[in-house]
């Protein structure tokens, strides 16, 4: 029994340890212990994104609640002006965030597969503007949102200069890729601008002079960024910078550091997105004057947009993104959702850059090597909304004029639909200048355009995201198709830290034996 009782009783205490005890408390909770922790770790990766759904909410109650007051212009100013500040900050980190991102990410890179990549995007764009352009057309064909009786019942009335023609534009176009002054580029772009002058003319038959009125062009600089002559250059000094080899070395980490600390920036200026996103769509929907006559009347080529848009996002986007990475993409999308409401809140795709740049590389795991190099050229060039947008708007014109468009005209509005979004601006409703481009490419009457005025601010949120949404997707192609050289890429990085780490490992040794024999010497 003596022998007995010492067993029996450390049998007892060792069931009841704490740990034992711990496991037979726990034999039933882990469950919903597992499932309290799985909403909790929902909750908080997807915080971001609640908070953005419920801002986009809050700013539509206050806005339509508050039309029927209506509020004065002071209340609307106060209720937009935490939205100002927001699109101020994004704006601010813009230009550091893209010279950084390039520079640092071609660097990265070698020359050669700075090339692939760069074909591989600019193809990609130049399909997807394409489809865009032509869905456009299909759409703006089939549901016929174009009325006559539009032009009799015109809601504002705007006095329109003689725009640039398709080629004044490309040729803006090469003048901004190649900036004459990199300094200039950070606040002023070219621009062809058509100005009324007088010349005076010899007539031989009186042997006079008389003076006649004429419209000549004039090339200008107007206030905004080029972005684009800024992408250009950085990409140049990024690529070359990354063959001087370790000379270059102090520089690349200079550029990273840069924009690591500009990323930690955008990190804390994401929480600001719902305030902000809810300030600017309050503010916009109070400022607009007439809201239900505009729909009334343009309601037909509002839907006509925003079908065209949804068929790209949710069918022939997620079809590519199928296609080349045989993956869910509804999963890419859905988490691509924060940045997509940044983008319909502003209106501009560069705005929506910082947000976009935290989704891709720390939710999504894109290699940050092709989104630096993939979305800063993709907010400059990339304009797939703009092209299914400015399609839509000449069938729109055409059928408003009562006049009917052959195969031939119909394929011209896809060119120029296309080359038009490639030279756009990547700011609010620079669609409306590009319209008149297209038009008068089919020789259609442009007078009626201002009837888009009253609603462009709600298209050209929509078409935002497309853009958006389109460099994202195509930063996932395009490392998809360049996995093999990014793979080689890291190979040849591996193999020179590996070698130097050895040639340090050789040198210290004979330094310890140069100063022993110095030691003995002095001696």
């Amino acid at each position: 029994m003596e022998e007995k009782s010492p067993r029996f009783s450390d049998y007892l205490f060792a069931q009841m340890s704490p740990e034992n005890a711990a496991k037979v408390e726990c034999t039933e909770p882990p469950r919903k212990n597992q499932e309290l922790t799985g909403v909790r770790k929902w909750l908080s990766e997807n915080l971001l994104l609640l908070l953005t759904l419920l801002g986009v909410a809050v700013g539509a109650i206050i806005g339509f609640g508050l039309r029927s007051i209506p509020p004065s212009k002071s209340t609307i100013l106060l209720l937009s002006y935490p939205g100002e500040l927001f699109m101020r900050i994004l704006k601010l980190i813009i230009l550091p965030l893209i010279m950084s991102s390039l520079i640092a990410g071609s660097a990265s890179l070698n020359a050669r597969l700075n090339g692939r990549i760069a074909i591989r995007t600019l193809l990609y764009f130049l399909v997807t503007s394409v489809i865009n352009a032509i869905l456009g057309v299909v759409l703006a064909t089939l549901i016929h949102p174009g009325d006559p009786d539009l032009k009799n019942n015109r809601i504002d009335e705007t006095a329109l200069k003689r725009s640039a023609s398709v080629l004044d534009s490309l040729l803006d176009l090469g003048r901004n890729v190649v900036a004459d002054n990199i300094f200039q580029a950070t606040f002023q772009q070219a621009h062809t601008d058509y100005v009324n002058t007088t010349q005076r003319v010899f007539n031989e038959t009186s042997g006079l002079f008389y003076t006649i009125n004429v419209t000549v062009p004039v090339l200008k600089y107007r206030s905004g960024t080029n972005t684009i002559g800024i992408v250009v250059f950085c990409l140049a000094f990024g690529t070359i910078l990354g063959t001087l080899g370790q000379r270059a070395k102090v520089v690349i980490d200079f550029f990273t550091v840069i924009f690591d600390v500009v990323m930690k920036m955008v990190t804390g200026v994401i929480w600001l997105t719902p305030i902000g996103v809810s300030s600017v769509i309050a503010g916009k929907i109070l400022s607009v004057d007439n809201i239900v006559l505009v729909m009334s009347q343009l309601g037909w080529f509002i839907a006509t947009v925003i079908i065209g848009v949804f068929i790209y996002q949710l069918l022939i986007m997620q079809s590519i993104y199928c296609v080349f990475l045989r993956k869910n993409p509804f999963k890419f999308y859905m988490g691509l959702v924060p940045g997509t409401l940044t983008a319909f809140a502003t209106a501009s795709t560069a705005a929506a850059l910082p947000v976009t740049f935290t989704l891709m590389e720390e939710k999504l795991k894109i290699d940050s090597r092709v989104t630096r190099f993939v979305l800063p050229i993709g907010c400059n060039i990339n304009m797939d909304g703009t092209a299914l947008f400015v399609a839509v708007a000449s069938v729109f014109f055409a059928q408003t004029n009562n006049i009917s468009l052959g195969v031939g005209e119909l394929v011209t509005v896809c060119f120029a639909s296309t080359a038009a979004s490639f030279s756009s601006a990547s700011v609010p409703s620079a669609a409306l200048v590009l319209i008149l481009m297209v038009l008068t490419a089919i020789d259609i009457p442009d007078q009626d355009v201002f009837l888009l005025f009253a609603v462009d601010w709600l298209v050209d949120r929509f078409r935002t995201t497309n853009n958006m949404l389109g460099d994202c997707y195509a930063a996932a192609v395009v490392e998809k198709l360049s996995k093999k050289e990014l793979m080689a890429c890291d190979a040849i990085l591996s193999q020179e830290s590996s070698f130097e780490q050895t040639i340090q490992k050789d040198i210290e040794p004979t330094v310890v034996i140069h100063k022993g024999l110095n030691n003995g010497a002095t001696k």
